[in-house]
């Protein structure tokens, strides 16, 4: 960084390796000296030691985030907002109309994860082909969870006992139920509806869909939608798609735009779906409240081509990891163009990436209790960055540096480690490498980006596509 770079003050809202990420793209600037502003969860050791100011604010409370805006405006020049409870809650809306900070983050009126059933509405409106059949049972409508049954019963006759099961108020992936993977029958199916009915929401039952799903992320500075890579989530706990869902165990990206499964077609229909719902909610013109990433669009890509399976109004967690660490663009150009309404193509290198998260010893229900020491000792991580460069990043997540020095395990995901390489299979080496040299009671997935699971998605793919032309 040389001395005549222009200084720019960025506030960053921060849960997890996601903001991590974030935080290490922009201290990447080649063009601007960035000083960094962070309410964080915890005190996270990468944020902590990258900023300017760190405050922590355990619940993201949007007036408390707004306050400590209001203490530093003077030297922030935008915000970006990582997690979504803060998004939903308006945060946007508050910070800016309190204190003049633009944020990159949809409004609370665009914060569409807020509610699926509104999702379900808002794509049988503008891309009905892309919708599975569903139906959406409101608690106002119901005097008992007795009374609702009957009409589950009836929907399950109507389309088979094949669903998908899920609250429609977000539940950072892990509050829904899919028939042979939750429940086998209809009991074990209401039993998982009547969790969510009496935990005060609304419930989709939703047509299970069969195909291999993708991860679509875009920026957007109101006018435009510029489409980053497609990524694959790894949701379920353990290897071979096993174990109850988590926030998501890692994730892939290959060395160009779309996935090995898919071809460019496939992803040029990603591209116009979400290009049809961002017409929808714009107005087919312009709307700012859309600004920064508010389509990170979960795909089932089908037989009969591409359904959607949700929308979320932010960054991808893991998935926008896989593709920060290879942006062209300077990250901090690439925000100040979100605000200013002049956002241009995204550009990668052609590179493959692969995140593996290192998790604590009860997540996912691999123990059921752990009650032994929850230090972690990244140094020999660290020390690997000497052999791979910057093709090796470490994330902290959910993981605390505390007044004794040390750095404790927190309750979700702890770390993650990105590979970046050649292809596929070069950077999961190199991700696996990292976690492997984590020191502490941790366990991760081995097989996020294995080349059997991809020979198996390539594999069900052409199966789907031969059963659909019939």
């Amino acid at each position: 960084m040389d001395g005549e770079s222009e200084k720019v003050g960025v506030l960053v809202i921060s849960y997890g390796s996601r903001a991590a990420a974030v935080i290490d793209a922009l201290s990447r600037s080649e063009d601007y000296k960035v000083c960094l502003y962070v309410a964080d969860k915890q005190r996270n050791p990468f944020n902590v030691k990258h900023a300017e100011k760190h405050v922590v604010i355990p619940d993201l409370d949007v007036g408390k985030i707004c306050e400590f805006v209001e203490a530093n405006k003077n030297e922030i020049d935008f915000g970006i907002c990582c997690p979504e409870k803060p998004i939903i809650e308006g945060v946007r809306d508050v910070v800016e109309s309190k204190t003049g900070v633009a944020m990159i983050c949809p409004t609370k009126r665009y914060a569409i994860e807020g509610s699926k059933a509104s999702q379900r509405y808002l794509i049988e409106k503008c891309c009905a082909e892309a919708n599975p059949e569903f139906k959406v049972f409101h608690r106002t409508e119901y005097a008992s969870v007795s009374e609702v049954k009957g009409s589950v019963w009836g929907f399950l006759d109507e389309i088979g006992n094949e669903v998908a099961v899920k609250p429609d108020k977000p539940t950072a992936g892990k509050g829904v139920g899919v028939w042979g993977d939750h429940f086998t029958s209809r009991e074990q199916l209401f039993d998982h509806f009547s969790s969510i009915f009496e935990s005060d929401s609304d419930v989709l039952i939703e047509e299970k869909v069969e195909g291999e799903e993708s991860s679509f992320q875009a920026f957007c500075d109101g006018k435009r939608i510029s489409a980053l890579p497609d990524t694959r989530d790894y949701k379920r706990a353990f290897d071979s798609d096993m174990g109850p869902n988590t926030g998501g165990m890692g994730s892939y990206k290959d060395n160009k735009d779309w996935l090995p499964f898919l071809d460019k077609s496939g992803r040029e229909e990603e591209e116009k779906l979400v290009q049809k719902i961002f017409n929808e909610l714009s107005g087919n013109g312009g709307n700012e409240g859309l600004r920064g990433v508010p389509f990170y669009v979960a795909f089932m890509h089908t037989g009969e081509g591409a359904k959607i399976l949700e929308i979320n109004s932010r960054p991808g967690d893991p998935e926008i990891l896989n593709v920060l660490p290879v942006l062209k663009n300077d990250f901090v150009d690439v925000c100040f163009r979100m605000i200013e309404g002049n956002l241009s193509r995204i550009e990668c290198e052609e590179k493959a990436t692969v995140v593996t998260y290192a998790v604590p010893m009860d997540y996912g229900g691999y123990r059921r209790i752990y009650g032994g020491d929850k230090r972690v000792d990244l140094s020999g991580a660290y020390m690997l960055q000497k052999k791979y460069g910057d093709n090796l990043r470490i994330y902290p997540g959910s993981m605390e540096l505390r007044e004794d020095g040390a750095t404790y395990a927190l309750s979700s995901r702890t770390v993650c480690t990105v590979g970046i390489g050649e292809n596929i299979e070069e950077a999961r080496e190199i991700s696996l490498a990292g976690v492997r040299n984590i020191d502490g009671a941790l366990w991760n997935r081995g097989d996020i980006g294995a080349s059997y699971y991809i020979e198996r998605s390539i594999k069900r793919m052409e199966e789907l596509r031969t059963k659909a032309k019939g």
